[in-house]
């Protein structure tokens, strides 16, 4: 059985094809600049690689060119595009109506839709492509949406309100959802198979956007993302949590619209704000080491601000049994982890330089460090397709 993936942005989709039969990814892509002009980039699993410009003026022309390039030419991998059993969507904001991933009709799109004004910059667009795709691929092919808040559903009341007057949340629903669901899910499922699984995990999606969640007994209790995916730490370009009076502050000394202030703190902060230099932590890496005093205060309030959270959920949780690093920066910077689970002793972790050094799936604690401390590779991809496999 063949499943599709798909992640779609404003202004792309990308996608990747599944053989569920072994779970190995037959072809992946990306249909970019759509709405603007067009391109795709396509490769098999075999390493065959096509590229070219095309014109995608709405998603559904990006959809009728992904079943071309996947059922012809040079990055051909199916014989027939009725070879696909199901297709499965990535969604961001499911509220707090979809606390589980979904299977997809008209009302589950219209409700994704009205939840627009708590994702504005991912609901939209992931409803335009989910209703595209039923035009390409037919209504009769089932579709699943996998939404990233839905892992965090099971966090209890006091994580997840705010200290705001109550009819707040009644009237708009506003609360700490979290964000990186399926990243947190994937990492915190594929922790339990290679170790038989702890009561206390904390697991650290750490990238461009960048979040921690506190794990027990397989259940989310807490995470450090918000109403939206601003809030937490400083990201790439995200300012992470600060103090709301400074919001305010800003735009009556600035004149700045909410718009506009929303646009500084979500795209014009964080490492790229705060560095002057970019949102890439691998540039803010290679300032810090030529002596760019920005670079490496920027890099000093990421891993401090890292470890608040991991105390503060070790607290919160009566304890920590294992850490688990994941996501570009989680995966990939081992000086950033080294420097946040360095002076962890206290809490039982003990690092091992060595074993640090790596990109791949390997525990990076020492021996005799009663806390586990992990690097896993995250796969949101394969459990968008595995839900869709279980609910088709």
């Amino acid at each position: 059985m063949k499943v599709l993936v798909i992640n779609a942005g404003s202004s792309s989709l990308k996608y990747q094809l599944f053989d569920m039969a072994d779970e190995s990814v037959l072809a992946k892509g990306n249909c970019e600049r759509i709405g603007v002009d067009g391109k795709i980039g396509h490769k098999t699993a075999d390493g065959r690689a096509v590229e070219y410009n095309v014109d995608f003026p709405t998603h559904k022309e990006a959809f009728m060119e992904l079943v071309k390039v996947l059922t012809s030419g040079e990055g051909k991998v199916l014989d027939d595009i009725g070879e696909i059993s199901a297709i499965g969507h990535r969604v961001l904001h499911g509220g707090e109506i979809y606390k589980v991933s979904s299977v997809v009709d008209e009302k589950l799109i219209s409700t994704v839709e009205a939840l627009s004004e708590l994702g504005p910059l991912h609901n939209p667009p992931q409803a335009v492509a989910m209703r595209a795709c039923r035009e390409v691929f037919g209504q009769q092919l089932p579709m699943v949406a996998v939404f990233d808040t839905s892992f965090h559903q099971t966090m209890p009341p006091k994580a997840f309100m705010f200290g705001l007057p109550y009819e707040y949340y009644e009237k708009y629903s506003i609360r700490r959802y979290g964000f990186h669901g399926t990243s947190h899910r994937f990492v915190s499922h594929r922790f339990a198979e290679l170790t038989g699984g702890v009561h206390n995990l904390i697991t650290c999606h750490l990238g461009n956007g960048s979040s921690i969640a506190a794990i027990q007994d397989g259940r989310v209790v807490d995470t450090s993302m918000g109403f939206t995916p601003l809030d937490g730490f400083i990201m790439g370009t995200r300012c992470g949590g600060i103090d709301p009076s400074v919001v305010t502050y800003i735009m009556n000394k600035e004149g700045l619209t909410p718009d506009q202030m929303s646009d500084l703190m979500n795209k014009q902060s964080g490492f790229l704000g705060l560095s002057g230099i970019g949102s890439d932590c691998r540039d803010l890496q290679a300032a810090a080491q030529q002596g760019n005093a920005r670079a490496r205060l920027t890099l000093d309030m990421l891993v401090y601000q890292i470890k608040k959270f991991i105390g503060g959920y070790a607290a919160a949780m009566g304890g920590v049994d294992a850490v688990v690093f994941t996501g570009g920066i989680g995966e990939n910077d081992d000086a950033v982890r080294e420097e946040v689970l360095s002076g962890m002793e206290y809490l039982g972790l003990k690092l091992d330089r060595g074993l640090n050094h790596t990109r791949a799936e390997q525990k990076i604690s020492a021996a005799d460090s009663r806390v586990q401390a992990w690097v896993i590779p995250t796969n949101e991809e394969i459990v968008i397709a595995r839900d869709t496999m279980e609910l088709i």
